[in-house]
């Protein structure tokens, strides 16, 4: 198979902008740039999102990270990552007013289109956002770069910020990576009401009590006659959808009791979600 090119030619700019890169909102977003157009800092992820009900792209793990922190947020509506810096030609003119260099293919030596990493809908305003690793602040050809990004977004009075490891709470992250792929989780639908509701009330008492995850999630699998897993798929469903809560400061363990547990749904409204 050849190698994609990945050259970022004026050509290329128009051909992307016409396939709807860098448009639409919600699901209907499509990102500037997907993981197969650039090498990425690390792993690169493709991952559905809760927010916007479509596949986002990540160049990084950091940006991975910051994203789980983005889609649990209760005020977030809408996540773009990878959001185009258009036009061109701005980004170009701010740059020579600054007398830097804008950024260009290494290949063709061309202008290429710059991005911040995340364009997110916050409440009753839009926030950029760009994520760094701290160490590459001490850059001074990437302080250049993000100048230029911040005088693109202070000419649409839109709020601009760096984050950085710092920013994001590594156990919380941890926690949320640990339930996010459960938010969609058919065979919690398929239990059927009588036992879903057998289920959370009966694994809900167990983790009350103090039991550990574990021992409590294997014993409703076996009271109820389940495929083992089952209700520890149930209780990262229950966390994912927000019915349950816990204290996510703390560290999930299987093997221990839950931390802050706490129901904020009734049953009528989980078996509701579910038709």
């Amino acid at each position: 198979m050849a190698k994609r090119n990945r050259n970022t030619t004026a050509n290329i700019v128009q051909k992307r902008i016409k396939e709807g890169r860098g448009q639409g909102k919600g699901k209907n977003y499509l990102p500037w740039l997907l993981i197969q157009d650039v090498p990425s800092e690390g792993r690169a992820t493709r991952m559905k999102g809760w927010t916007t009900r479509r596949v986002h792209h990540f160049m990084s793990d950091l940006e991975r990270d910051y994203f789980y922190l983005l889609d649990y947020a209760d005020d977030v509506t809408d996540i773009r990552e990878q959001y185009p810096l258009l036009p061109i030609e701005e980004t170009i003119e701010i740059a020579e007013r600054m007398g830097l260099q804008h950024p260009t293919d290494p290949k063709t030596g061309e202008p290429v289109v710059m991005t911040t990493d995340f364009l997110i809908d916050w409440g009753n305003r839009e926030v950029a956002r760009t994520v760094k690793p701290s160490e590459a602040l001490g850059s001074e050809r990437t302080l250049e770069k993000l100048e230029i990004e911040r005088r693109y977004w202070s000419r649409r009075h839109v709020d601009w910020a760096i984050v950085t490891e710092k920013d994001i709470p590594y156990t919380i992250t941890r926690n949320i990576e640990w339930f996010h792929k459960d938010y969609e989780h058919d065979d919690v639908f398929r239990l059927g009401s009588f036992v879903s509701e057998q289920l959370q009330v009966m694994l809900y008492r167990r983790l009350s009590e103090g039991e550990s995850l574990a021992r409590a999630a294997l014993a409703c699998d076996e009271r109820l006659g389940l495929t083992a897993g089952t209700s520890l798929a149930f209780f990262k469903h229950m966390l994912a959808r927000k019915y349950w809560m816990v204290d996510l400061k703390v560290k999930i363990d299987p093997g221990r009791p839950v931390t802050g547990l706490q129901s904020l749904v009734s049953m009528e409204q989980f078996q509701a979600e579910g038709e």
